[in-house]
């Protein structure tokens, strides 16, 4: 019978840490029965009472990097997400990004008039003649959430859109719906107004089986920074070359190089990339 251990979770709040949740997300990132069950051998050894998540996320991490860096990749990818602040606009690329492998037409960081006033819509797509207005609510820190207070302030300027777009007879195309992303979590209040009024909803796991991580693992549209084989300035570096996802890195050779990494480590950078992305 696996001990009883209390962990302090990243927004304070203290939980009874669940070896089969770490066995399942071990098991989701690619790697091994065998792999997983000696690194939940090898943290069920070193977990204690108080033990912040993190800690545990980094030991087991590391652990499986040392067996697969491609499963490592895929195991980070919460952790990688919150690594492309501090801005939005990498995560306003990966959303429209996303969209586009789904078959929208998408334009990011577009100024738009309202009934009212001016607003700047983060990803406006379109798709079969029907256009949907995105906001992107990105967080660097694991405790931020979005209340019930967003939805509410995103369906305000929703409505004054798509009175100026609906009433404009130069647009061929017909403004339907408007959606919030979030790389965290929504709380309840939020869930159930996003569903009363309409306004399409998605976060890092809801809605469920169809979240923001389930559609990058299915769409292998991870950012550049869930790879091992780069550093942390190198991973900024490429950002600022406005290099986001991994997949952009097949071509990126010049890029690569104007940022100082060699040949010797772009082959391994490449293979990387090419394993993760399946290319």
């Amino acid at each position: 019978m696996e001990r009883q251990i209390f962990i302090q979770k990243s927004n304070g709040e203290t939980e009874l840490f669940k070896f089969e949740k770490l066995r399942q997300s071990l098991l989701s990132s690619g790697a091994n029965k065998d792999t997983v069950d000696t690194i939940v051998a090898k943290i069920q050894k070193e977990v204690y009472d108080g033990m912040s998540s993190n800690s545990i996320y980094k030991k087991a991490f590391a652990l499986l990097k040392k067996h697969n860096k491609i499963s490592a990749s895929r195991y980070s990818l919460k952790r990688a997400i919150f690594d492309l602040g501090p801005t939005g606009y990498p995560f306003e690329r990966l959303v429209g990004a996303l969209l586009k492998e789904k078959g929208f037409q998408t334009q990011v960081s577009v100024i738009l008039n309202g009934e009212c006033v001016t607003h700047e819509i983060d990803v406006l797509a379109e798709k079969e003649g029907f256009v949907y207005a995105i906001e992107c609510k990105f967080h660097s820190d694991p405790k931020g959430s979005s209340n019930v207070k967003v939805p509410l302030y995103i369906n305000s300027r929703f409505l004054d859109i798509q009175k100026q777009w609906n009433s404009n007879p130069n647009n061929k195309t017909h403004l339907k719906q408007g959606w919030l992303v979030t790389n965290t979590r929504f709380t309840e209040d939020a869930i159930n107004y996003g569903r009363c009024i309409g306004l399409t909803l998605l976060s890092w796991d809801y809605p469920k089986n169809n979240g923001l991580k389930a559609n990058i693992d299915s769409l292998a549209l991870y950012p550049v920074t869930a790879l091992t084989t780069l550093t942390k300035k190198e991973k900024h570096l490429l950002m600022d070359e406005n290099i986001i996802l991994v997949k952009e890195l097949k071509h990126g050779k010049k890029t690569m190089q104007k940022i100082g990494i060699s040949e010797l480590r772009m082959q391994r950078v490449l293979n990387e990339v090419e394993k993760l992305c399946h290319l």
